[in-house]
Protein backbone atom coordinates (compact mmCIF):
# COMPACT_ATOMS: atom_id res chain seq x y z
CA UNK A 1 0.00 0.00 0.00
CA UNK A 2 0.94 3.36 -0.52
CA UNK A 3 0.82 5.59 2.75
CA UNK A 4 -0.76 9.06 1.64
CA UNK A 5 0.14 12.73 2.26
CA UNK A 6 -2.10 15.08 3.52
CA UNK A 7 -2.63 16.88 0.30
CA UNK A 8 -3.11 13.48 -1.84
CA UNK A 9 -5.68 12.24 0.81
CA UNK A 10 -7.26 15.53 0.11
CA UNK A 11 -8.05 15.19 -3.69
CA UNK A 12 -9.05 11.71 -3.01
CA UNK A 13 -11.68 12.38 -0.19
CA UNK A 14 -13.28 14.71 -2.68
CA UNK A 15 -15.00 11.22 -3.71
CA UNK A 16 -16.77 10.96 -0.33
CA UNK A 17 -20.19 12.37 -0.01
CA UNK A 18 -19.51 14.80 2.53
CA UNK A 19 -15.41 15.22 1.31
CA UNK A 20 -13.33 16.39 3.80
CA UNK A 21 -16.18 16.98 6.51
CA UNK A 22 -15.41 13.46 8.57
CA UNK A 23 -17.49 14.75 11.86
CA UNK A 24 -16.23 13.81 15.16
CA UNK A 25 -14.32 10.55 13.25
CA UNK A 26 -11.55 12.03 11.56
CA UNK A 27 -9.16 10.75 9.69
CA UNK A 28 -5.36 9.55 11.11
CA UNK A 29 -4.08 7.93 8.03
CA UNK A 30 -4.84 7.10 4.68
CA UNK A 31 -3.71 4.54 2.25
CA UNK A 32 -3.76 3.87 -1.62
CA UNK A 33 -3.04 0.70 -2.71
CA UNK A 34 -0.59 -0.28 -5.21
CA UNK A 35 -2.96 -0.59 -8.57
CA UNK A 36 -4.69 2.92 -7.45
CA UNK A 37 -8.44 0.54 -7.03
CA UNK A 38 -8.73 0.94 -3.39
CA UNK A 39 -9.04 4.32 -0.91
CA UNK A 40 -8.49 3.25 2.78
CA UNK A 41 -8.90 5.58 5.49
CA UNK A 42 -8.63 4.66 9.46
CA UNK A 43 -10.39 6.98 11.62
CA UNK A 44 -10.49 7.58 15.51
CA UNK A 45 -13.37 9.14 17.24
CA UNK A 46 -12.60 12.17 19.13
CA UNK A 47 -14.18 11.75 22.39
CA UNK A 48 -14.70 8.04 22.52
CA UNK A 49 -10.99 7.10 20.86
CA UNK A 50 -12.20 4.27 18.99
CA UNK A 51 -10.84 3.22 16.07
CA UNK A 52 -12.76 2.87 12.46
CA UNK A 53 -12.50 2.84 8.72
CA UNK A 54 -13.54 4.17 5.65
CA UNK A 55 -13.05 2.45 2.26
CA UNK A 56 -14.10 3.15 -1.79
CA UNK A 57 -13.09 0.75 -4.55
CA UNK A 58 -13.04 1.60 -7.63
CA UNK A 59 -15.82 0.76 -10.83
CA UNK A 60 -15.48 -0.47 -13.94
CA UNK A 61 -15.67 2.59 -14.97
CA UNK A 62 -13.17 4.47 -12.24
CA UNK A 63 -15.54 5.58 -10.32
CA UNK A 64 -15.26 5.13 -6.94
CA UNK A 65 -17.83 3.27 -4.41
CA UNK A 66 -17.98 2.43 -0.50
CA UNK A 67 -17.54 -1.00 0.30
CA UNK A 68 -16.59 -0.57 4.09
CA UNK A 69 -17.77 2.66 6.36
CA UNK A 70 -17.69 1.80 10.18
CA UNK A 71 -16.86 3.83 13.10
CA UNK A 72 -16.95 0.97 15.70
CA UNK A 73 -13.85 -1.46 14.40
CA UNK A 74 -12.27 -1.08 18.14
CA UNK A 75 -8.88 -1.35 18.45
CA UNK A 76 -6.18 0.51 16.02
CA UNK A 77 -4.59 -2.95 14.41
CA UNK A 78 -8.46 -4.41 13.94
CA UNK A 79 -9.16 -1.02 12.26
CA UNK A 80 -6.29 -1.87 10.52
CA UNK A 81 -7.01 -5.55 9.21
CA UNK A 82 -10.64 -4.86 8.27
CA UNK A 83 -9.87 -1.51 6.06
CA UNK A 84 -7.27 -3.94 4.49
CA UNK A 85 -9.05 -6.59 3.50
CA UNK A 86 -11.54 -4.34 2.23
CA UNK A 87 -9.45 -2.71 -0.07
CA UNK A 88 -8.40 -5.64 -1.81
CA UNK A 89 -5.16 -5.12 -3.00
CA UNK A 90 -4.60 -7.15 -6.39
CA UNK A 91 -8.40 -7.69 -6.89
CA UNK A 92 -10.37 -6.81 -9.96
CA UNK A 93 -12.54 -3.63 -10.02
CA UNK A 94 -15.88 -3.23 -8.45
CA UNK A 95 -19.29 -4.63 -11.17
CA UNK A 96 -21.50 -1.49 -12.16
CA UNK A 97 -24.50 -2.13 -10.66
CA UNK A 98 -27.56 -3.25 -12.91
CA UNK A 99 -29.39 -0.40 -14.07
CA UNK A 100 -26.34 2.08 -13.70
CA UNK A 101 -24.89 3.72 -16.41
CA UNK A 102 -21.38 3.32 -16.99
CA UNK A 103 -19.36 7.02 -16.37
CA UNK A 104 -17.70 7.58 -19.96
CA UNK A 105 -14.23 8.04 -19.80
CA UNK A 106 -12.56 11.67 -19.91
CA UNK A 107 -10.40 10.90 -22.05
CA UNK A 108 -11.74 8.81 -24.65
CA UNK A 109 -13.16 11.23 -27.40
CA UNK A 110 -14.59 9.10 -29.67
CA UNK A 111 -14.94 10.41 -32.81
CA UNK A 112 -15.57 13.72 -31.25
CA UNK A 113 -13.10 16.48 -32.64
CA UNK A 114 -12.03 17.87 -29.23
CA UNK A 115 -11.75 21.70 -28.57
CA UNK A 116 -8.19 23.41 -28.39
CA UNK A 117 -8.72 24.04 -24.89
CA UNK A 118 -9.38 20.40 -23.70
CA UNK A 119 -6.65 19.14 -26.13
CA UNK A 120 -4.26 21.63 -23.74
CA UNK A 121 -4.84 18.89 -21.19
CA UNK A 122 -2.92 16.44 -23.45
CA UNK A 123 0.07 18.75 -23.26
CA UNK A 124 3.02 18.09 -20.06
CA UNK A 125 2.42 21.43 -18.99
CA UNK A 126 -1.22 20.69 -18.10
CA UNK A 127 -1.11 16.81 -17.40
CA UNK A 128 -1.33 17.57 -13.20
CA UNK A 129 -4.51 19.21 -14.23
CA UNK A 130 -6.02 16.94 -17.03
CA UNK A 131 -5.55 14.12 -13.63
CA UNK A 132 -7.40 16.72 -11.42
CA UNK A 133 -10.02 17.64 -13.51
CA UNK A 134 -10.74 13.65 -14.04
CA UNK A 135 -10.39 13.24 -9.89
CA UNK A 136 -12.99 15.75 -9.46
CA UNK A 137 -15.40 14.45 -13.23
CA UNK A 138 -15.37 11.75 -11.17
CA UNK A 139 -15.90 12.42 -7.76
CA UNK A 140 -19.38 13.94 -9.28
CA UNK A 141 -22.37 12.04 -7.75
CA UNK A 142 -24.83 12.40 -10.77
CA UNK A 143 -23.29 14.27 -13.62
CA UNK A 144 -25.46 14.64 -17.23
CA UNK A 145 -25.16 12.21 -19.08
CA UNK A 146 -23.08 14.33 -21.54
CA UNK A 147 -20.60 15.84 -19.22
CA UNK A 148 -17.68 14.14 -20.49
CA UNK A 149 -18.82 15.21 -24.38
CA UNK A 150 -18.88 18.52 -23.48
CA UNK A 151 -16.33 18.97 -22.15
CA UNK A 152 -14.39 17.54 -24.68
CA UNK A 153 -15.76 19.98 -26.64
CA UNK A 154 -17.83 23.37 -27.10
CA UNK A 155 -19.13 23.22 -23.31
CA UNK A 156 -15.90 22.94 -21.97
CA UNK A 157 -16.03 25.92 -19.80
CA UNK A 158 -19.22 24.78 -18.30
CA UNK A 159 -18.27 21.66 -17.15
CA UNK A 160 -14.56 22.74 -15.52
CA UNK A 161 -17.05 25.17 -13.63
CA UNK A 162 -19.23 22.26 -12.48
CA UNK A 163 -16.24 20.49 -11.22
CA UNK A 164 -14.73 23.47 -9.35
CA UNK A 165 -18.05 23.88 -7.56
CA UNK A 166 -17.58 20.30 -6.69
CA UNK A 167 -13.95 20.82 -5.30
CA UNK A 168 -15.07 23.90 -3.33
CA UNK A 169 -17.91 22.24 -1.37
CA UNK A 170 -16.62 18.80 -0.31
CA UNK A 171 -13.61 20.89 0.61
CA UNK A 172 -15.68 22.37 2.97
CA UNK A 173 -17.43 19.12 4.65
CA UNK A 174 -20.69 19.59 2.58
CA UNK A 175 -22.65 16.94 1.68
CA UNK A 176 -22.69 17.61 -2.28
CA UNK A 177 -25.75 15.54 -4.20
CA UNK A 178 -27.19 15.80 -7.38
CA UNK A 179 -30.47 13.92 -7.00
CA UNK A 180 -32.84 15.98 -9.35
CA UNK A 181 -32.10 17.09 -13.04
CA UNK A 182 -32.04 20.91 -11.88
CA UNK A 183 -30.80 22.35 -9.84
CA UNK A 184 -27.37 21.37 -10.30
CA UNK A 185 -26.30 20.51 -6.60
CA UNK A 186 -27.97 20.07 -3.28
CA UNK A 187 -25.45 20.86 -0.65
CA UNK A 188 -26.16 20.62 3.46
CA UNK A 189 -23.97 20.58 6.79
CA UNK A 190 -24.48 18.32 9.87
CA UNK A 191 -26.27 21.51 11.43
CA UNK A 192 -29.07 20.77 8.78
CA UNK A 193 -28.53 24.30 6.85
CA UNK A 194 -28.98 23.54 3.19
CA UNK A 195 -29.64 25.06 -0.52
CA UNK A 196 -29.79 24.35 -3.97
CA UNK A 197 -27.75 25.78 -6.33
CA UNK A 198 -27.66 26.29 -9.87
CA UNK A 199 -24.38 26.66 -12.31
CA UNK A 200 -24.27 28.49 -15.17
CA UNK A 201 -21.31 30.90 -17.28
CA UNK A 202 -21.48 34.04 -18.76
CA UNK A 203 -20.36 33.44 -22.28
CA UNK A 204 -19.65 35.91 -25.09
CA UNK A 205 -22.63 37.03 -27.78
CA UNK A 206 -20.03 35.10 -30.29
CA UNK A 207 -17.71 32.05 -30.13
CA UNK A 208 -14.52 32.66 -29.84
CA UNK A 209 -10.69 30.62 -29.30
CA UNK A 210 -9.96 30.44 -25.54
CA UNK A 211 -6.55 29.62 -26.33
CA UNK A 212 -3.60 32.11 -26.39
CA UNK A 213 -6.74 34.45 -26.71
CA UNK A 214 -6.03 38.08 -26.69
CA UNK A 215 -6.26 39.30 -22.88
CA UNK A 216 -9.09 42.03 -23.04
CA UNK A 217 -9.23 44.97 -20.84
CA UNK A 218 -11.59 46.23 -18.26
CA UNK A 219 -14.40 48.97 -20.02
CA UNK A 220 -13.04 52.43 -18.96
CA UNK A 221 -15.36 54.44 -17.09
CA UNK A 222 -15.89 54.03 -13.49
CA UNK A 223 -19.63 53.40 -13.62
CA UNK A 224 -20.14 49.78 -14.04
CA UNK A 225 -23.77 50.17 -14.25
CA UNK A 226 -24.53 50.59 -17.80
CA UNK A 227 -21.70 48.11 -18.74
CA UNK A 228 -21.41 45.46 -21.15
CA UNK A 229 -20.12 43.28 -19.13
CA UNK A 230 -22.98 43.84 -16.71
CA UNK A 231 -25.36 43.87 -19.33
CA UNK A 232 -24.00 40.36 -20.15
CA UNK A 233 -23.87 38.98 -16.05
CA UNK A 234 -27.77 40.75 -16.13
CA UNK A 235 -28.83 38.52 -19.74
CA UNK A 236 -27.55 35.28 -17.85
CA UNK A 237 -28.64 35.59 -14.78
CA UNK A 238 -32.30 36.39 -15.91
CA UNK A 239 -32.72 32.96 -18.17
CA UNK A 240 -31.77 30.96 -15.16
CA UNK A 241 -34.53 33.77 -12.68
CA UNK A 242 -36.95 33.20 -15.64
CA UNK A 243 -37.02 28.96 -15.32
CA UNK A 244 -38.05 29.64 -11.11
CA UNK A 245 -36.37 26.69 -10.22
CA UNK A 246 -37.24 28.27 -6.51
CA UNK A 247 -40.78 26.83 -6.99
CA UNK A 248 -39.91 23.25 -8.09
CA UNK A 249 -41.57 20.99 -4.89
CA UNK A 250 -37.97 19.95 -3.92
CA UNK A 251 -36.69 23.77 -3.84
CA UNK A 252 -39.88 25.39 -2.46
CA UNK A 253 -38.98 26.87 0.88
CA UNK A 254 -35.31 26.48 0.94
CA UNK A 255 -32.23 28.97 -0.46
CA UNK A 256 -31.68 28.78 -3.60
CA UNK A 257 -28.16 30.55 -5.52
CA UNK A 258 -27.13 30.79 -8.84
CA UNK A 259 -23.27 30.21 -9.18
CA UNK A 260 -22.06 32.24 -12.23
CA UNK A 261 -18.61 31.70 -13.61
CA UNK A 262 -17.35 34.55 -16.29
CA UNK A 263 -15.92 33.68 -19.37
CA UNK A 264 -17.86 37.03 -22.12
CA UNK A 265 -14.05 37.70 -23.27
CA UNK A 266 -10.68 36.99 -22.99
CA UNK A 267 -9.07 36.80 -19.38
CA UNK A 268 -12.45 39.26 -18.44
CA UNK A 269 -13.03 36.77 -15.38
CA UNK A 270 -9.95 39.21 -14.19
CA UNK A 271 -11.52 42.56 -14.29
CA UNK A 272 -15.57 41.35 -14.66
CA UNK A 273 -16.01 40.74 -10.90
CA UNK A 274 -17.67 45.04 -10.12
CA UNK A 275 -19.51 44.53 -13.20
CA UNK A 276 -21.07 42.09 -11.17
CA UNK A 277 -21.29 43.37 -8.00
CA UNK A 278 -23.00 46.31 -9.92
CA UNK A 279 -25.69 44.65 -11.33
CA UNK A 280 -26.42 42.76 -7.72
CA UNK A 281 -26.31 46.22 -5.61
CA UNK A 282 -25.91 49.03 -8.11
CA UNK A 283 -22.52 49.47 -5.79
CA UNK A 284 -20.13 52.25 -7.19
CA UNK A 285 -16.62 53.93 -5.93
CA UNK A 286 -14.85 54.08 -3.84
CA UNK A 287 -14.00 51.07 -1.79
CA UNK A 288 -13.07 51.89 1.24
CA UNK A 289 -12.06 49.83 4.60
CA UNK A 290 -14.29 50.20 7.71
CA UNK A 291 -13.73 48.73 11.14
CA UNK A 292 -11.51 45.67 9.41
CA UNK A 293 -13.51 44.99 6.54
CA UNK A 294 -13.34 46.18 2.72
CA UNK A 295 -16.30 47.50 1.46
CA UNK A 296 -18.25 49.24 -1.61
CA UNK A 297 -20.58 51.72 -1.49
CA UNK A 298 -24.11 51.15 -2.74
CA UNK A 299 -26.46 53.90 -4.37
CA UNK A 300 -29.19 52.72 -2.13
CA UNK A 301 -30.15 51.88 1.21
CA UNK A 302 -30.34 48.37 2.65
CA UNK A 303 -33.74 48.90 2.76
CA UNK A 304 -34.62 50.47 -0.53
CA UNK A 305 -36.73 48.67 -3.26
CA UNK A 306 -37.19 50.18 -6.38
CA UNK A 307 -38.48 49.36 -10.12
CA UNK A 308 -35.37 51.04 -11.09
CA UNK A 309 -32.93 48.66 -12.76
CA UNK A 310 -29.98 50.92 -11.37
CA UNK A 311 -30.18 50.03 -8.17
CA UNK A 312 -29.60 46.49 -8.73
CA UNK A 313 -31.13 43.50 -9.25
CA UNK A 314 -31.41 42.46 -5.87
CA UNK A 315 -33.19 45.91 -5.18
CA UNK A 316 -35.63 45.05 -7.37
CA UNK A 317 -39.47 43.92 -6.53
CA UNK A 318 -39.39 39.96 -6.77
CA UNK A 319 -35.72 39.12 -6.71
CA UNK A 320 -36.43 37.75 -3.79
CA UNK A 321 -36.19 33.87 -4.92
CA UNK A 322 -32.80 34.39 -5.39
CA UNK A 323 -30.80 33.73 -2.19
CA UNK A 324 -27.26 34.38 -3.50
CA UNK A 325 -24.90 34.54 -6.20
CA UNK A 326 -21.97 32.45 -5.77
CA UNK A 327 -18.96 33.60 -7.76
CA UNK A 328 -15.67 32.72 -8.70
CA UNK A 329 -13.08 33.86 -10.94
CA UNK A 330 -10.98 30.61 -11.09
CA UNK A 331 -12.92 28.23 -13.29
CA UNK A 332 -9.35 27.63 -14.83
CA UNK A 333 -6.97 25.06 -15.92
CA UNK A 334 -4.48 27.01 -14.15
CA UNK A 335 -5.92 26.23 -10.57
CA UNK A 336 -6.31 22.47 -11.45
CA UNK A 337 -2.82 23.03 -12.00
CA UNK A 338 -2.08 24.91 -8.96
CA UNK A 339 -3.90 23.25 -6.37
CA UNK A 340 -2.16 19.98 -6.55
CA UNK A 341 1.30 21.57 -7.19
CA UNK A 342 1.23 23.67 -4.21
CA UNK A 343 0.30 20.79 -3.04
CA UNK A 344 3.65 18.43 -4.40
CA UNK A 345 2.64 17.29 -7.64
CA UNK A 346 5.68 18.78 -9.61
CA UNK A 347 6.99 18.06 -12.50
CA UNK A 348 10.74 17.94 -12.60
CA UNK A 349 11.05 19.79 -15.22
CA UNK A 350 8.41 22.72 -14.98
CA UNK A 351 8.02 25.92 -12.95
CA UNK A 352 4.09 27.21 -12.22
CA UNK A 353 4.41 30.93 -11.37
CA UNK A 354 1.71 33.11 -10.33
CA UNK A 355 1.52 37.06 -10.47
CA UNK A 356 -1.06 39.07 -9.39
CA UNK A 357 -2.52 41.69 -6.36
CA UNK A 358 -2.97 40.68 -2.86
CA UNK A 359 -5.52 42.19 -0.92
CA UNK A 360 -3.92 44.50 1.51
CA UNK A 361 -5.52 43.40 5.06
CA UNK A 362 -3.96 46.76 6.45
CA UNK A 363 -6.48 48.32 4.31
CA UNK A 364 -3.63 50.71 2.91
CA UNK A 365 -3.46 49.98 -0.97
CA UNK A 366 -6.92 49.61 -2.56
CA UNK A 367 -5.33 48.02 -5.09
CA UNK A 368 -3.74 45.51 -3.54
CA UNK A 369 -0.26 44.46 -3.08
CA UNK A 370 1.30 42.97 -5.98
CA UNK A 371 3.27 39.05 -5.80
CA UNK A 372 5.16 36.89 -8.13
CA UNK A 373 6.05 33.47 -6.69
CA UNK A 374 6.59 30.11 -7.37
CA UNK A 375 3.29 27.96 -7.02
CA UNK A 376 5.42 25.08 -5.73
CA UNK A 377 7.79 27.31 -3.33
CA UNK A 378 7.33 27.95 0.55
CA UNK A 379 6.60 31.10 0.36
CA UNK A 380 3.47 30.45 -1.46
CA UNK A 381 2.55 27.28 0.66
CA UNK A 382 2.13 29.52 3.43
CA UNK A 383 0.12 31.85 2.19
CA UNK A 384 -2.82 29.06 3.19
CA UNK A 385 -3.42 27.63 6.63
CA UNK A 386 -3.84 24.44 5.12
CA UNK A 387 0.03 24.39 3.51
CA UNK A 388 -0.89 24.53 -0.02
CA UNK A 389 -3.98 26.48 -2.01
CA UNK A 390 -7.18 25.55 -1.38
CA UNK A 391 -10.18 25.40 -3.56
CA UNK A 392 -12.04 27.61 -1.92
CA UNK A 393 -9.74 30.47 -2.06
CA UNK A 394 -11.84 32.30 -4.64
CA UNK A 395 -14.65 31.84 -4.23
CA UNK A 396 -17.24 34.75 -3.18
CA UNK A 397 -20.84 34.80 -1.96
CA UNK A 398 -22.93 37.85 -2.80
CA UNK A 399 -25.96 37.69 -0.25
CA UNK A 400 -29.61 39.04 -1.46
CA UNK A 401 -30.86 41.29 1.33
CA UNK A 402 -34.42 40.47 0.28
CA UNK A 403 -33.79 36.79 0.30
CA UNK A 404 -37.32 35.25 0.87
CA UNK A 405 -34.82 32.45 2.01
CA UNK A 406 -31.45 33.37 2.69
CA UNK A 407 -28.33 31.69 2.47
CA UNK A 408 -26.39 30.94 5.85
CA UNK A 409 -23.28 32.53 5.67
CA UNK A 410 -21.77 29.39 7.94
CA UNK A 411 -22.84 26.97 5.32
CA UNK A 412 -20.09 28.25 3.44
CA UNK A 413 -17.56 29.17 5.81
CA UNK A 414 -14.62 29.39 3.82
CA UNK A 415 -16.22 31.33 0.72
CA UNK A 416 -16.00 35.46 0.79
CA UNK A 417 -19.23 36.81 2.24
CA UNK A 418 -20.44 40.00 0.88
CA UNK A 419 -23.03 41.47 3.16
CA UNK A 420 -25.15 44.88 2.63
CA UNK A 421 -24.95 47.19 5.62
CA UNK A 422 -27.64 50.02 5.68
CA UNK A 423 -25.01 52.09 2.63
CA UNK A 424 -22.24 49.42 1.80
CA UNK A 425 -21.65 46.02 0.97
CA UNK A 426 -19.33 44.63 4.30
CA UNK A 427 -16.93 41.89 3.01
CA UNK A 428 -16.07 39.33 5.45
CA UNK A 429 -12.59 36.83 4.06
CA UNK A 430 -12.14 33.45 5.57
CA UNK A 431 -8.71 33.29 4.30
CA UNK A 432 -6.04 35.94 4.93
CA UNK A 433 -4.04 35.67 1.83
CA UNK A 434 -6.72 36.81 -0.89
CA UNK A 435 -5.88 37.14 -4.27
CA UNK A 436 -7.77 39.90 -6.38
CA UNK A 437 -6.48 39.08 -9.50
CA UNK A 438 -3.63 36.95 -11.10
CA UNK A 439 -2.18 35.24 -13.83
CA UNK A 440 -0.05 31.87 -13.75
CA UNK A 441 3.11 31.67 -16.45
CA UNK A 442 4.46 27.99 -16.68
CA UNK A 443 7.93 27.56 -17.66
CA UNK A 444 11.02 25.58 -18.04
CA UNK A 445 12.70 24.95 -14.61
CA UNK A 446 15.89 25.78 -15.67
CA UNK A 447 15.05 29.39 -16.80
CA UNK A 448 15.61 31.96 -14.66
CA UNK A 449 12.38 32.94 -11.92
CA UNK A 450 10.61 36.04 -13.01
CA UNK A 451 10.11 39.16 -10.64
CA UNK A 452 6.40 40.97 -10.83
CA UNK A 453 7.88 43.22 -13.82
CA UNK A 454 9.61 40.92 -16.19
CA UNK A 455 6.62 38.55 -15.75
CA UNK A 456 6.18 37.17 -19.51
CA UNK A 457 2.73 36.74 -21.31
CA UNK A 458 1.22 32.78 -20.19
CA UNK A 459 1.03 30.59 -22.93
CA UNK A 460 -2.64 30.24 -21.95
CA UNK A 461 -4.70 32.35 -20.15
CA UNK A 462 -5.47 30.26 -17.38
Amino acid sequence: MIELSASQFDVYALAFPRGLGFGDQPPVGAWLTNDECGLGVLTKNVHSGVHGARVLRRRRDDVWVSVLDDEHLGEKQAAIGAMENAMAEGSAKEAIPPGTAKRPFLYDVGDRTPSRIFNMLRHSTHHIAAWMLNQAYLALPNPDANWASDCQTANFHTRIWEALLLTCFREQGLLTCQPRLSPDFHISNRKGEQAWIEAVTANPPAPYEHVNAPITVAPTGTDWIDNVATERFSKTIRTKRDRRYDLLPHVAGHPFAIAIADFQAGASMVWSRPALMAYLYATGEPVQFKDGHWTVQRRASATARTSGSRLGLFCAPGAEDVSAIIFSNAATLGKFNRVPISGGALPSNLRYIRRGFLEDPSGQHVDGIPFCLDVSSEAYRAMWPIGYEPWSAELEVFHNPFAQYPLPRSLLPEATHWVASEDDMVCYRHYPSNVLTSRTQIQKASDPLPTFETFGRPRLIV
